[in-house]
């Protein structure tokens, strides 16, 4: 027999929800960031500026050899093939605020109400309390500030004159095109352009088409001294590559048997040492068909020295008890080569 009205009501009024009581509010929609994950442990410092980086780079040469002999001329040249890739610096700003009401409802209060340090858990807080207001809200900073900067590094400026153009704002899909990349006109400077091969044939896995067009870039990308160390795809690129692999039976004792259960995986990709690396990125901007190898001795970030990821405590207004926490960083992104840069797509 159900319930009667009367007997819910009892229920509703003689207990409560259980509430499992951590500290811990669990994100359901983190992802993997190993760009930005590489770009932090490259950038290097530089001490301020008008507005851009610029980086020396040559593509030409006017010098050659000259035979002779006796008492012929011999000429002389004078080499003037300079150049210099511009790249913008600009300021970036994350900031979070709370309200001295929000905090007391959670049992928190702060000890310096003026610029809203010296936060102080209540007596018997955990009574009322099921997670901690600010420690989420702080999270909450934090991640959305990876989250922009990896959607930054990602982009090619266009969505936001304010931010720094990324990385797909010098590895293009159309390196031949009449382009200024870097102050520099692509069009007119071959040694001024990253390799790309889109849109590939992946219609059957055992011709190991892409396989192959990616073992022939590779060494084009080494030709002029480029060492790619970070490859960076999408999920159907990756899962293409090895249907080519599968196809060819390219499994190792281990794969088919291990600890006496059949492994149907398929180890993870590395090419010529190299692993290949997921990113969901490249998912969410629709990319994933693409795959991206980079040298990342000739990409990376720049930062005015002392203000790469800088925290601030700005002072509440004196009229409205509103608490602020945010982080800047004055940064640019280089490439000082770029045929040492390669993006592939299947079709």
């Amino acid at each position: 027999m159900p319930f009667t009205v009367q007997e819910l009501e009892n229920i509703a009024n003689a207990s409560l929800d259980y509430h499992w009581n951590t500290p811990e509010v669990r994100s359901q929609t983190l992802q993997d960031k190993p760009l930005l994950k590489a770009l932090k442990g490259m950038e290097k410092t530089f001490p301020g500026g008008k507005e851009e980086i610029t980086v020396g780079v040559k593509g030409e040469y006017t010098t050659t050899i000259q035979g002779f002999e006796h008492d012929e001329t011999v000429t002389y040249a004078n080499p003037a093939n300079m150049k210099r890739a511009r790249y913008p610096w600009k300021l970036i700003h994350a900031g979070i605020s709370v309200t001295m009401h929000e905090l007391a409802k959670d049992g928190i209060s702060i000890t310096d109400t003026a610029t809203g340090k010296g936060e102080k858990n209540h007596t018997d807080r955990e009574k009322t309390a099921i997670a901690n207001l600010m420690a989420d809200k702080n999270e909450d900073m934090m991640e959305g500030w990876d989250r922009g900067m990896n959607t930054m590094f990602w982009g090619d400026g266009s969505a936001d004159a304010q931010l720094v153009p990324g990385i797909t704002s010098f590895v293009l899909d159309d390196p031949t095109s009449a382009i200024v990349v870097g102050g520099i006109d692509q069009s007119a400077n071959a040694w001024w352009r990253n390799r790309a091969r889109l849109a590939m044939t992946a219609s059957t896995a055992a011709d190991q088409n892409v396989v192959q067009k990616m073992q022939y870039d590779w060494r084009q990308l080494r030709r002029y001294g480029g060492r790619p160390n970070l490859v960076l795809a999408g999920s159907d690129f990756l899962d293409w590559v090895e249907q080519e692999l599968r196809a060819k039976g390219n499994y190792t004792l281990e794969g088919w048997n291990s600890k006496s259960k059949t492994d149907a995986s398929i180890a993870d990709i590395s090419f010529k040492g190299v692993n290949f690396q997921y990113d969901p990125t490249l998912d969410d901007m629709s990319k994933a068909k693409y795959c991206y190898a980079l040298d990342t001795r000739h990409i990376y970030p720049m930062a005015i020295e002392g203000e790469s990821e800088k925290t601030h405590n700005p002072a509440r207004p004196h009229d409205k008890y509103v608490f602020y926490r945010a982080k800047t960083s004055m940064l640019g992104l280089i490439c000082r080569q770029r045929n040492a840069q390669q993006v592939w797509s299947i079709a």
